[in-house]
């Protein structure tokens, strides 16, 4: 009997998340789809060509969130991935208090309540039906190499999800559980989030090679590949120098 692969996706109503449900559904995955705005995850899920589960999900409740991840997970015959694509992004050089909350709130409390939701369903003992115990796949960005004075709050919190994403790649060096861990780091996509149009690349080309690192099953990869020698630079060059280009 074939396995019929499933994949969670956070932050699917929009941007990143919507094409890559689009995409992974086109690969044969049955698709659950979170968000808050749960008409339009349904008109997504009508018009893909797999089955798919729809799931209203406000990650800053936390709780509810992570009850909501399970609910979903259960109520699907298989996950193999979860994606948590869910963010936000403001300008705010007045550092003005509740886009800084909102920020922290969804791409840190968030993110950090389904990531762990996830690593708890992957390791049960119970998920045995895939060769492998899960994918976890955090949309992190090219940003967490660098500070941000028009947007603060938003490039230290994608620091958080790749440090964290990092940290749980070595937490499963030791582990019995068999999960696989992927750190995407997008720069420009042509989205609402978007705060700049340097080699900026459509959602559908970020899915794609988003994809590409799935099945590859990538520790880390760029979107889209250029962006790489951008993070190396940012990485190397002095905070004194990075400060007089940006």
């Amino acid at each position: 009997m074939t396995h019929s692969r499933g994949a969670i996706i956070v932050g699917a109503s929009s941007g990143i998340g919507e094409a890559l449900a689009r995409r992974l559904a086109a690969d044969g995955y049955e698709i659950g789809l979170t968000a808050r705005r749960t008409e339009r995850l349904r008109a997504i899920g009508a018009e893909l060509p797999t089955k798919s589960y729809v799931a209203t999900m406000d990650v800053t409740e936390l709780e509810n969130a992570r009850d909501g991840f399970f609910e979903l997970a259960e109520a699907m015959p298989s996950v193999d991935l979860v994606v948590i694509s869910a963010g936000v992004a403001t300008v705010n050089r007045d550092l003005e208090w509740e886009p800084e909350r909102q920020t922290v709130d969804v791409n840190v409390g968030g993110f950090t309540a389904v990531a762990t939701a996830a690593m708890e369903y992957f390791e049960r003992d119970s998920n045995t039906a895939s060769e492998t115990d899960g994918h976890l796949v955090g949309i992190s960005s090219v940003a967490a190499h660098i500070g941000n004075g028009d947007a603060p709050a938003y490039n230290a919190s994608k620091a958080y999800v790749s440090t964290y994403l990092e940290g749980l790649r070595y937490r499963q060096s030791d582990r019995d559980a068999d999960v696989t861990i992927t750190t995407i780091e997008p720069g420009f996509v042509d989205t609402k989030l978007s705060l700049g149009g340097f080699w900026e690349c459509s959602p559908e080309t970020a899915a794609e090679q988003i994809a590409r690192a799935i099945r590859k099953e990538r520790s880390h990869a760029y979107v889209t590949r250029r962006w790489r020698a951008v993070a190396w630079v940012l990485d190397l060059a002095p905070e004194r120098l990075l400060r007089r280009l940006f």
